[in-house]
């Protein structure tokens, strides 16, 4: 293995089908993209480990959606991690990277020493997709579910979409040599090929009848399903997060009697939206007496952005609909 063979394998996103079973996925690995997350923050190493398995999911979810502009996965809970957000931008045009930031909301002082999914209390899994002006965004939400928020997205795509809906991931802190710690991420998802006469009536077999696999396909689909998974249970966490065996490598040793097809592949990048002409558009509903409560000692109002970091400070006469130049006199 290569250097260059192995950033070529990194923050990339690959899709396959396989063609015996009418089963489609992805494969993808995320080096670069989390320690762009990542490093923006001081968060302890459980939440780390929450926000690397979020984006890991948002990744493989958001290449499956032919974007236009953005995906949105949350987590809201009344544990000692009260939110996760994850955003995924698909690339603007052919050929470039798609876009992705994470962050995470907790109670430090309420953090356990448990597994990271212990921090997660009752709460809402949440799938939103905006496709930009002139659409309508979508929101389907399933109550925080199993033991790992990959169970949530599976019981999401089972209730909301009935798509039987697979993930297998592995992520944390790898050191290679001569090089400094830094988190990997890498997991496969699989899903059954949507059905035109998909509509599941009544409670499902799963945790609080939630819909599982087996209340959505049946006969030789559920076979099918049912296969493939039991190959996928063979991964080894190693050969999901590389960098020594290639994805194409990985499809071929775990499905090679599914006839495996890939397609071109999509690379991923950590990057943020934010921009003072949005900060200014977002206190624009405010009045001149508001922006004055905002306004700091320093005669400044000051915003931070919560995925990036980035902080911004701005003259106060310049804000709100009552600012200079906007009162609509002379016009």
């Amino acid at each position: 293995m290569t250097l260059g063979q192995k950033i070529a394998w990194d923050d990339t996103i690959l899709p396959f089908q396989l063609d015996q079973s009418d089963i489609r996925g992805r494969v993808a690995r995320l080096d670069g993209v989390l320690e762009g997350i990542l490093k923006q923050h001081d968060y302890p190493p459980v939440v780390e480990a929450l926000v690397a398995e979020m984006a890991l999911l948002t990744a493989l979810i958001g290449q499956t959606i032919k974007l236009r502009w953005k995906l949105s996965l949350q987590i809201q809970s009344k544990g000692p991690v009260r939110m996760i957000a994850t955003d995924y931008y698909g690339p603007d045009s052919e050929g470039r990277a798609a876009r992705m930031r994470a962050y995470a909301s907790f109670d430090r002082d309420r953090l356990t020493d448990g597994p990271p999914f212990d921090q997660v209390g009752d709460g809402y899994f949440a799938v939103l997709i905006d496709q930009g002006e002139g659409t309508e965004p979508y929101q389907g939400i399933t109550p925080i579910a199993g033991t790992g928020i990959r169970d949530c997205a599976e019981a999401y795509f089972a209730q909301s979409e009935q798509l039987p809906t697979r993930f297998s991931l592995s992520f944390g802190k790898s050191t290679e040599a001569g090089g400094d710690e830094h988190w990997r991420a890498g997991g496969v998802m699989l899903q059954h090929m949507p059905k035109a006469s998909s509509h599941v009536q009544g409670g499902g077999s799963g945790e609080g009848g939630l819909l599982g696999a087996e209340d959505i396909v049946d006969g030789e689909e559920l076979e099918n399903w049912t296969r493939v998974n039991m190959l996928l249970d063979t991964v080894e966490d190693l050969e999901l997060i590389g960098p020594s065996v290639a994805p194409t490598d990985l499809l071929v040793r775990l499905f090679h009697e599914e006839t495996p097809r890939v397609f071109e592949s999509q690379s991923v990048r950590f990057g943020c939206s934010c921009t003072e002409e949005r900060v200014r558009s977002s206190l624009s509903i405010y009045s001149a007496r508001d922006i004055e409560k905002m306004t700091t000692d320093a005669g400044t109002v000051t915003a931070d952005c919560q995925f990036c970091g980035a902080h911004y400070v701005l003259d106060p006469k310049t804000l709100g609909f009552e600012a200079e130049g906007k009162s609509g006199d002379g016009d």
